[in-house]
């Protein structure tokens, strides 16, 4: 019975990733930037894998705001949530959802619609061409190699498109910009002010060369922005409309 066990594992995950080795997009992050993204293109019918370095859903939705279990989103996003499933109640100006359910019901919906999830990788290189440049794809590694501090070279997988959803420390641009010729720097998000930040996340959320593309707080530290605290509505227009332009351009 215990070798059946482990058989099962090993021949289903290894046909996952032989699956995904090439893919469409490839979504760094499981936040809801990236879980909204990942959402639409694979309902677009995009080959869509998303990287997620923790064991879980959720990026910085579940923690609410300061350990309270809600967050708060403007009223202009209540289609998307609807899309989702995911109830809110109205407070003057805003819509205030239950952490835990908005999470869920994000990871629960892109699950659903095709795109595949695999927590505990770490996205820590991109693959990149020249003439034109372009990035290709990314590098990865098990989480659990970094943290224990060893040295093992990581595996490939090829795409068509890179999603920078990885948060405050935009991860993967970083990285990029200190190894490829991207002529871009990251200088981190600004401190808070909600209704600039909220803005122009969603207003700058794009690509940032052929192949990768930012989108979420990742987009705040590429370009400066303030940063919003515990609210998320311009994570889910931003993780929509990433899903959009990488329709568009793929197509």
């Amino acid at each position: 019975m215990e070798a059946e066990i482990t058989q099962a594992i090993i021949e289903e995950a290894t046909k996952d990733w032989l699956n995904f080795t090439k893919s469409d997009v490839v979504i760094v992050g499981a936040g809801p930037a990236g879980l909204t993204a990942g959402t639409y293109l694979a309902e677009m019918g995009f080959k869509t894998v998303i990287f997620e370095r923790r064991l879980s859903f959720g990026g910085g939705i579940g923690g609410g705001g300061m350990l309270f279990h809600k967050i708060a989103l403007e009223k202009d996003v209540r289609k998307i949530l609807e899309h989702f499933n995911i109830r809110a109640v109205d407070k003057g100006t805003l819509l205030v959802c239950d952490a835990s359910e908005f999470m869920a019901k994000l990871a629960s919906k892109c699950v659903d619609a095709g795109a595949k999830i695999i927590h505990g990788v770490s996205v820590d290189d991109v693959i990149f061409r020249e003439n034109p440049l372009r990035i290709t794809g990314v590098c990865l590694q098990w989480s659990a190699v970094e943290i224990a501090g060893l040295h093992v070279d990581p595996i490939f997988v090829e795409c068509r498109a890179v999603v920078d959803a990885t948060g405050h420390d935009a991860e993967v641009v970083a990285v990029a910009s200190r190894k490829v010729p991207l002529g871009i720097k990251v200088p981190g998000e600004r401190s808070a002010f909600c209704e600039i930040g909220e803005d122009q996340v969603v207003e700058r959320t794009g690509k940032v060369v052929e192949g990768l593309y930012v989108a979420g707080m990742a987009v705040a530290s590429v370009y400066n922005l303030p940063r919003m605290g515990p609210i998320f509505g311009g994570m889910l227009k931003s993780g929509k409309k990433v899903a959009e332009l990488i329709a568009s351009d793929l197509r």
